[in-house]
């Protein structure tokens, strides 16, 4: 459960390579963070399985950074996600999905041109590489993935992947509460402690993950 994993979090991380994936994962499964209303988290979290409100025909966008998570919804206070959602999904789906991912945007450093770049949209994964943040939503200087889903993907995340669903909102609260009130140190007490992902050089390659920072 999500709460077994809540420790000690430091966010003066130096030295970090450019790009690297830190998440919450064991031997099978590794935690990926989504936000929503009320009526898909509650009903999805109670079942373990998104419900009819959740709309498969869209792209769904999963993140392994919990504090990118709460950067994007705003210790869950933005509309339509008012929810956060812990998804333990299988490393093997995970990682079908990092294999076949293209990237959101056009990175020289990657691909040839243009028209390389957007042949590869083909691909029914998104990923980008976003500026991790701290506990004050401060961009730090490397990056955080997200995972966008859709198509073939979003089936098999629904339908395979899944392993189990907690709504952590109440837990969210508390530590952007603590945040707001200045005690960082009470609040980094209850934030995951997230790991770099191992990741094959191959599949490092595909993800244009690098130790320098650009």
């Amino acid at each position: 459960m999500w709460h077994a994993v809540l420790r000690l979090w430091h966010h003066d991380r130096v030295g970090f390579p450019f790009r690297q994936i830190r998440a919450c994962f064991d031997e099978r499964t590794i935690t990926v963070y989504q936000a929503y209303r009320p009526d898909i988290a509650i009903a999805a979290a109670r079942t373990g399985r998104f419900p009819s409100g959740f709309k498969r025909d869209r792209m769904t966008w999963i993140k392994p950074s919990f504090l990118w998570m709460m950067y994007r919804s705003g210790w869950a206070g933005k509309p339509g996600q008012e929810h956060v959602l812990a998804v333990s999904i299988t490393r093997d789906g995970f990682e079908w999905a990092l294999q076949n991912s293209a990237f959101a945007h056009f990175d020289a450093a990657l691909h040839v041109d243009h028209a390389q770049w957007k042949a590869s949209l083909s691909a029914p994964v998104r990923i980008q590489w976003d500026p991790e943040r701290d506990m004050g939503f401060r961009p730090l200087p490397y990056r955080s993935l997200q995972v966008g889903i859709s198509g073939e993907g979003v089936r098999r995340y629904c339908d395979e992947w899944i392993v189990g669903i907690e709504d952590i909102t109440e837990s969210v609260h508390e530590i952007g509460r603590l945040v707001a009130a200045g005690d960082v140190e009470r609040a980094q007490e209850s934030v995951p402690r997230e790991q770099c992902y191992p990741i094959a050089d191959d599949l490092a390659l595909h993800l244009g993950m690098s130790t320098a920072v650009r």
